[in-house]
């Protein structure tokens, strides 16, 4: 009874000692999001502020990342003051609350193997409001790539947005917004 037990709990530390997390290089890593509205559309910058991915072998298995709230750029408008105003009003309470939260996290729960990609679960979180998000990537390499599409509304981030308010008319901004990614490991 001993040894199986023994055997057991070797199998079990060989089989996670197998598994290698590969760290985020913060520097050459990044997003862009872009969000629209009924008049257009804004597109910008955010930044990683920690995070890894887990690989069995070659395999993608799992991962962790943080995301610096108080890094939302704005990159297609090019007046400072608006600009400025539009990434203070992205910060503000209107929106994403970074003083408050200036932290969101997505966690992989679920890595499956697709041809070429992967098909991927996450628990997103952001305003401490955790939902489950899917979303294809590709790795090649030490990079991580992919588009992810986010449902604002199930954030709590109500600003123009239709789920929460009538009668908008053009003011509104659309609930789902996208961020493209490109996750370095080291």
């Amino acid at each position: 009874m001993k040894l199986l037990t023994l055997l057991a709990a070797f199998a079990f530390i060989m089989g996670t000692a197998s598994a290698q997390e590969k760290q985020l290089n913060i520097e050459t890593s990044s997003i862009n999001w872009n969000g629209k509205k009924v008049t257009g559309e804004h597109s910008g910058t955010i930044s990683f502020e920690s995070g890894s991915l887990t690989f069995k072998g070659k395999k993608l298995t799992g991962g962790e990342f943080a995301v610096d709230m108080s890094s939302i750029t704005c990159t297609d408008i090019e007046n400072e003051e608006y600009n400025k105003k539009l990434v203070g009003h992205l910060k503000s309470d209107d929106f994403f609350g970074v003083e408050k939260f200036p932290t969101s996290k997505l966690v992989l729960t679920s890595v499956k193997k697709k041809g070429d990609s992967y098909t991927i679960t996450g628990d997103l979180t952001i305003k401490e409001k955790t939902n489950p998000v899917e979303f294809e990537a590709k790795v090649d390499g030490s990079s991580f790539k992919g588009t992810m599409v986010i449902d604002r509304s199930k954030f709590d981030v109500r600003y123009g947005s239709g789920t929460f308010f009538d009668n908008l008319g053009d003011k509104t901004i659309y609930d789902d917004f996208e961020l493209q990614f490109n996750v370095i490991v080291q």
